[in-house]
């Protein structure tokens, strides 16, 4: 997958198509010569995934609450996605 097709995906499209290749994978559906091509794709999909969510994530963080008429920031906790 180009860099200029993934930039146009939105993030939810992206995920489906990254678990789809992982499925596929899985289920040795792949042939070994399509193998690295699928792997190439996924690679560059997961980078646009966690890019999108590193993003959402400072946006997260950027939200302000007030208290006693003061802003505070709280930082956003990530736990690790199981993507078995």
């Amino acid at each position: 997958m180009e860099l200029e097709k993934t930039a146009k995906l939105s993030f939810e499209t992206a995920l489906a198509r990254l678990e789809a290749i992982v499925d596929s994978m899985e289920q040795g559906e792949v042939s070994l010569a399509d193998l690295l091509g699928k792997y190439e794709e996924g690679t560059k999909l997961l980078k646009f995934c966690e890019s999108h969510l590193k993003e959402a994530e400072l946006k997260v963080e950027k939200l302000k609450k007030f208290k006693d008429g003061e802003a505070t920031f709280e930082a956003f906790e990530t736990t690790s996605a199981n993507w078995t």
